[in-house]
């Protein structure tokens, strides 16, 4: 690429429309990005656009965003992008050492992407295709008396350190050894000539002088963890003591600059992370330093209001030392006291910050609460400091929190509109001590009689009237309801329902997402035994308040992409019986929502719900109900074909789900608007893009099985083989492949399929000389027990055979035979079983003399395949959708869980493989009496053959 000004020019204005809210502009600018990165060149323009300093900042950080990503991508050879060239890279290396120790051509946000740019780097070329990188690190370290420029060699030492913090291997530990011989000594220089440089400084000094001695001093302090992280190295064993002075004095000293205050508490919270991981790795050798630092870190907590990270930090360490062998520091009442009351409950009581974020930052607010991901803040990491002690003092632990609980709570009962924060701390401390199992679905505690703590305490909280009234107090309720929930008795919770129902109407979004949350999370409560507690006939009556309730919810500011709501929504349709009168309605709100979405699509995990509550609305009440098919197509049609026409990319995988559950609640036969679809279908364009193919093989699938006998016409069926073809030459998309040709076998009867059988065996032969991958080879025996069972074995044999004379032995005793008792998942395991029973006792090819070899093979295989444990072979399907994080932003495939297809058994008639197989050898046998037990002899090895005699014995059955 020509870095010329004009190249630059569109560069930036490219970045800038990416930045645009209008997804018209936004989109031909990635489109052109994606397009100009496989130019030569391109990575080192971005470059020179994020280090002009005329260069707008947005656009500045949009391009180091977009070459961290590149390097990301395309750094290393890889099937989807060609690799960066080997002298493109050796320029980039130069430049971003460059760039980094030039810490004035650019802001923080673009050296901090620099910084993982070099560490993208760094993890795949230093030290071995970068050995210049360390030495002038160092050499940059030493001569230079900038700090500005000694915290950028600082940050990259860091960025690339970072790697010794993930993997511990052999060539992990070599590259570690490295670093240590060249960087460890430099390290402690630099560290120590910065604290003397502290320690002369004196209250006249500005303020802005002393800041990035800090700053320097926190690198030191990381880097010091990646140095430390895998091993304690010699060199840092031998000048503990000068590391550990220092570490003391920071966590001790008072500072007179109150302005650079934050700097001095984030080089804090480095330092205690440090004496963490000594404390948790290191504990012998830090044993004579742990009680003066157990006592600092106390003594800092106590003495100041220290700002998240560093008390997370501080509690963390004194929580791993309480946990240790050396807990007995905490054994005193006059220690365990202090530490439950003046160390955790204060950090757990709301503070203003908590307050402000409940109020403005809803999303952030219950992702830390609700979500279980505020383990880094200092609500949450206090009580984890007193589970800690608990673990060894739980009696007196539980004497004082108990204690306090009630003090909230009696502080609360006497002015509740000033002490509202009483009874929010009591709540908290109850819910976040809670003993969790089964993933967090089933709750208790020791602290409370949970029971009698909801009646008494959350039960009148729910049932307030005035409920905008502390709306936090609401939260609360509805959080604890949420946590406890198995422990709540059915007709209590049904009772609460409705005012449950009733807080969706809050137009506090905390509260109205912890009330989608708690019916959601109730729907899901099950008994012992595994049923669920809940029936459609429980929550049927609710439903013309609730989901008018749901969709009013989406309505409030900030809350028309609630993910709480929609998942709500979801759970809802999938779970009740949705009559037609409010099917209607359901799918017109969820059409609405679907395309004000396709708009501007901004919130992953609310799309995907929207698109579930969608496919479980058409799966409760179309199945059910035919005539609403017509309602359901005619509000659905018109936003899904604006999703295709309009290309909202991250919308196909999720519209071609939804028209294949349509195509298969629909009677045949299709009208002509689906068969226009079909047409697309087939075309060799539309399966480009990877995202969408596993969708798109679940609409094809889902033609195949409703109008198998409209493959007859226009060359169908030759496409649809075309398609196979291209699936399986990808090992990515070789099992989709597979999919589809079982579907066709499946649905078309031999006389349609018979003149094509060559041509299916040839493409799968051709792709089986290059690739024997397991998954490919478990597909393919798959397939042909499909064939098998449902054409039989004498036509499997023939039409394998007539691709080349004899290759089907080949392919029975090198791919069938080894491979059998690989096969998992409970419908494949029964298929295979009965298909290779089929293929011993119902071929001439096998029971002919001179087979007898691959005859006994063969049942040894199936022996071993039918007496695998069955945790061992099946494969369990999760019961509801697990979102959360596997949705991304980008254009990417997620399974509609409501819109699966649950696969038909093709051998419904057979209820268990191991009686079908001795009853068909006891069969055999009859034939050929004396044959087949030498054969079982010589063949089976002791195991199987014991093993097939006691099945022989179960079934009452004898091979004669």
């Amino acid at each position: 690429m020509d870095v010329s000004a004009e190249t630059l020019q569109t560069l930036s204005q490219c970045f800038l429309q990416t930045l645009s809210p209008d997804a018209g502009p936004r989109r031909s600018a990635e489109s052109y990005l994606s397009t100009a990165a496989d130019s030569p060149g391109y990575a080192l323009a971005l470059l020179r656009l994020l280090s002009d300093p005329s260069v707008p900042d947005p656009v500045r950080v949009a391009s180091a965003v977009h070459f961290k990503n590149l390097l990301r991508s395309r750094w290393s050879p890889s099937d989807d992008h060609p690799p960066i060239s080997v002298a493109e890279r050796d320029q980039i290396k130069s430049l971003l050492v460059r760039l980094l120790l030039d810490a004035s051509s650019s802001s923080p946000l673009v050296q901090s992407q620099l910084s993982e740019s070099l560490s993208l780097v760094g993890r795949h070329d230093f030290p071995s295709n970068w050995p210049s990188l360390l030495p002038e690190l160092v050499a940059s370290l030493r001569s230079s008396n900038n700090y500005p420029a000694i915290n950028g060699i600082l940050g990259a030492a860091n960025s690339i350190f970072k790697k010794f913090r993930s993997v511990d291997t052999n060539d992990v530990r070599r590259d570690l050894k490295y670093c240590l011989d060249g960087f460890a000594a430099p390290l402690l220089d630099v560290f120590l000539r910065t604290s003397r440089l502290i320690s002369s400084a004196g209250p006249a000094s500005p303020p802005e002088a002393v800041k990035p001695l800090f700053e320097s001093q926190r690198l030191c302090c990381r880097i010091f963890y990646s140095l430390n992280f895998i091993d304690l190295p010699e060199y840092f064993e031998d000048h503990m003591k000068e590391w550990m002075t220092e570490f003391r004095a920071y966590l001790t000293t008072t500072y007179p600059w109150p302005t650079i205050g934050p700097v001095v508490d984030d080089l804090r919270a480095a330092v205690c992370e440090n004496l963490g991981l000594y404390m948790e790795k290191y504990e012998e050798d830090f044993r004579d330093y742990l009680k003066d630092f157990a006592s600092s870190v106390w003594e800092l907590l106590r003495s100041a209001s220290p700002p998240d990270q560093l008390a997370v930090t501080a509690i963390r360490f004194l929580t791993k030392v309480s946990t240790s062998v050396h807990h007995s520091l905490f054994s005193s009442p006059d220690v365990l006291g202090p530490i439950c009351t003046g160390i955790v409950v204060p950090n757990v009581r709301m503070r203003e910050e908590d307050e402000e974020m409940f109020e403005s930052n809803y999303v952030e607010y219950v992702r830390r609460d609700v979500e279980g991901s505020d383990v880094d803040t200092r609500r949450r990491i206090a009580c984890e400091l007193l589970k800690g002690i608990a673990g060894n003092y739980r009696d007196q632990v539980k004497a004082i929190v108990s204690a306090q609980i009630e003090g909230m709570l009696t502080a609360y009962a006497a002015n509740p509109a000033v002490n509202w924060r009483e009874m929010d701390c009591a709540i908290y401390l109850v819910v976040a001590l809670a003993h969790k199992k089964g993933g967090g679905a089933v709750a208790s505690s020791d602290l409370v009689d949970v029971e009698g703590f909801f009646l008494r305490v959350v039960v009148p909280e729910l049932q307030s009237r005035d409920a905008n009234v502390v709306p936090v107090l609401k939260a609360d309720a509805l959080k604890f309801f949420i946590v406890f929930r198995s422990q709540i008795p059915k007709h209590v919770a049904l009772s609460l329902l409705p005012d449950v129902v009733r807080l969706l109407a809050l137009e506090n979004n905390v509260v109205h997402s912890y009330a989608a949350s708690c019916i959601e999370k109730l729907l899901l409560v099950k008994d012992e035994g595994g049923t669920l507690r809940f029936t459609p006939a429980d929550v049927a009556p609710l439903l013309p308040t609730l989901i008018p309730a749901l969709y009013n919810a989406l309505k409030f500011p900030d809350s028309q992409e609630n993910q709480y709501v929609m998942k709500c929504i979801m759970r809802v349709l999938g779970f009740a019986d949705v009559g037609v009168d409010i099917a209607g309605s359901c799918i017109t709100g969820l059409t609405l929502v679907l395309d004000e979405v396709c708009k501007n699509p901004r919130n992953p995990v609310f799309n995907h719900y929207l698109f579930e509550a969608v496919a479980a609305l058409i799966r409760r009440s179309c199945e059910r109900d035919p005539a609403v098919v017509a309602v359901f197509e005619a509000s659905l049609f018109p936003v899904l074909q604006t999703i295709l026409t309009a290309d909202v990319r991250e919308f196909w995988p999720y519209t071609f789900q939804i028209f294949a559950q349509l195509v298969e609640v629909h009677a045949p036969p299709l009208p002509p608007s689906y068969m226009h679809l079909f047409e697309l279908l087939l075309l060799e364009e539309t399966w480009k893009r990877p995202e969408v193919v596993p969708a798109l093989v679940r609409l094809l699938r889902a033609y195949l099985r409703k109008s198998p006998h409209e493959l007859n016409q226009e060359g169908r069926l030759d496409r649809v083989i075309d398609i196979f073809n291209r699936l399986i030459t990808s090992s990515k998309t070789e099992s989709l492949g597979f999919y589809i040709m079982n579907t066709l076998i499946e649905n078309l009867g031999w006389d349609m399929i018979s003149s094509k059988a060559g041509k299916i065996w040839t493409l799968i032969f051709v792709r089986l000389q290059s690739h024997q991958a397991r998954g490919f080879v478990k597909s393919l025996i798959i397939f042909m027990s499909l064939f098998l069972v449902k054409h039989g074995p004498a036509v499997l044999v023939d039409s394998i055979n007539s691709v080349q004379a004899n290759v089907f032995s080949g392919i029975l005793t090198q791919f069938w035979i080894p491979n059998l008792e690989s096969i998992t998942g409970f419908m494949e395991w029964k298929l295979t079983a009965v298909a290779s029973t089929r293929l011993i006792c119902d071929s001439p090819a096998l029971l002919d003399g001179s087979m007898t070899v691959i005859w006994g093979k063969m049942l040894d295989s199936i022996v071993k395949l039918l007496a695998r444990p069955e945790e061992d072979r099946v494969e369990d399907e999760p019961e509801v959708p697990d979102i959360g994080e596997n949705v991304g932003y980008a254009a990417t495939f997620v399974r509609l869980y409501n819109a699966g297809k649950k696969e038909e058994d093709p051998l419904r008639e057979i209820k268990d493989p191991r009686e079908y197989l001795v009853k068909s050898l006891m069969t055999l046998s009859v034939h050929s009496p004396g044959r087949y037990p030498k054969i079982i002899q010589n063949s089976l090895d002791q195991q199987n053959q014991e093993a097939l005699l006691q099945l022989c014995t179960a079934y009452n059955c004898t091979i004669v």
